[in-house]
């Protein structure tokens, strides 16, 4: 075999390795982009979710107002928080326990204040992140090896973006002139697809390879005992500060509303979406939501005796890398604007996965030409001086 041969040979097994890696790129995509919309899938399959309204002109309960209907409900229960989500067709996520030792997560309606359900401890939405996010793999010791090996895909994506563009001469041209031609053949369709389904979501693959990235990188950190956090000690509300009753327990503490009100006038355009209450006699009170900057919540620790507020965590608070960084989450799941935002993903989402199977398609359909070429080759006898000399001799006989 010639030297220029073996190099094709090589270049073609390199090709066949590369199969998996691209595959396990589109698995991951797919379960991404059902990852997005995971949790209205959920919503569709479970009533228990839904935040049904039982007449027309029923109003949101309050915070108190749900705590009291669960203990009227279920006396012995002890609330530690309960979170609005982002959509209003949501029920309540409210955060129990029992004195039996049980902690769950049930689903509150939030205008009646009925517990509609307890949340399964691993559903769809949990499997679709997990299985998207680290491969199922179990962390055992710091980050799984299947976080690592998802997130490290982000170069061969980013390194892929780069390289588009710089193989597409002038690509912005497909944004005025798209094309998409539909009665060529199949791998003129797949090949129009994929360039236009590459120009327009530009700016998807450079979200979601750069914050796979800062995946990647917060693994190492996390990994290593390095940190960039600037969040002060959790604090607690002094023992001598507690009052007492009469009996000799705490006091009882303010509600949850007055709470509430002090946070939105210390944190102007708060938007309440949770509250945790104090796990024991010393804890705080926590209050936390979005404000302007949707991409981020900010806290308020507050004394629930009486009512002061002991600390915040502010958009001013942190550090300029600490915007970026913990501007990631949000921005990779498309969990920050309610239900629009996440159609808006789902769709870009879907955009990419199909544009890693059509590239699979054109490049496992090249390759698959070619070997099959090389192994005709391969199977050609060479011709030499020698054959051709006999093959001239018998036939003059």
């Amino acid at each position: 075999m010639s030297k220029k041969s073996r190099s094709k040979l090589w270049f073609l097994v390199h090709s066949w390795l590369a199969l998996p890696i691209w595959f396990f790129v589109l698995i991951v995509c797919v379960t991404g982009t059902l990852a997005v919309v995971s949790q209205e899938i959920v919503w569709l399959a479970n009533p228990q979710m839904r935040a049904s309204q039982p007449t027309d002109d029923a109003p949101l309960l309050s915070y108190d107002q749900i705590v009291a209907a669960i203990k009227k409900a279920e006396p012995n229960t002890l609330v530690e928080a309960i979170s609005r989500p982002d959509e209003s067709h949501f029920a309540l996520d409210v955060d129990v326990s029992y004195p039996d030792g049980r902690s769950v997560k049930v689903y509150v309606n939030p205008y009646s204040g009925v517990i509609q359900g307890a949340a399964p401890p691993f559903n769809f939405q949990a499997f679709t992140r997990a299985l998207h996010g680290w491969w199922l793999v179990p962390f055992t010791n710091g980050y799984s090896w299947g976080w690592y090996l998802v997130s490290f895909l982000s170069l061969p994506l980013l390194a892929s973006l780069v390289t588009g563009l710089v193989v597409y001469k002038r690509f912005w041209k497909g944004f005025f002139r798209p094309t998409l031609r539909i009665r060529h053949g199949a791998r003129i369709f797949w090949g129009d697809f994929h360039r236009l389904s590459g120009i327009w979501s530009i700016w998807f693959i450079a979200v979601i390879s750069i914050t796979s990235t800062w995946f990647l990188i917060q693994a190492f950190m996390f990994d290593n005992q390095v940190s960039i956090s600037t969040a002060p000690v959790a604090l607690v509300v002094p023992r001598e500060s507690v009052p007492v009753s009469t009996d000799g327990s705490p006091a009882p503490m303010i509600s949850l509303e007055a709470a509430i009100a002090q946070a939105k006038e210390r944190i102007p355009g708060l938007e309440d979406s949770f509250v945790s209450l104090p796990a024991n006699a010393y804890s705080y009170l926590t209050v936390g939501g979005r404000s302007w900057y949707p991409l981020m919540f900010q806290t308020a620790e507050i004394n629930p005796y009486t009512g002061d507020i002991a600390a915040t965590r502010l958009l001013s608070d942190r550090s300029g890398l600490e915007l970026v960084t913990e501007s990631m989450r949000p921005l990779h799941t498309g969990d920050f604007g309610g239900l629009w935002i996440k159609l808006i993903w789902f769709f870009f989402g879907l955009i990419l996965s199909m544009m890693v199977l059509s590239g699979l398609l054109i490049w496992t359909k090249r390759t698959a030409l070619a070997t099959a070429n090389a192994l005709k080759r391969k199977d050609k006898r060479p011709r030499t001086a020698a054959v051709d000399r006999r093959e001239t001799t018998e036939v003059s006989q």
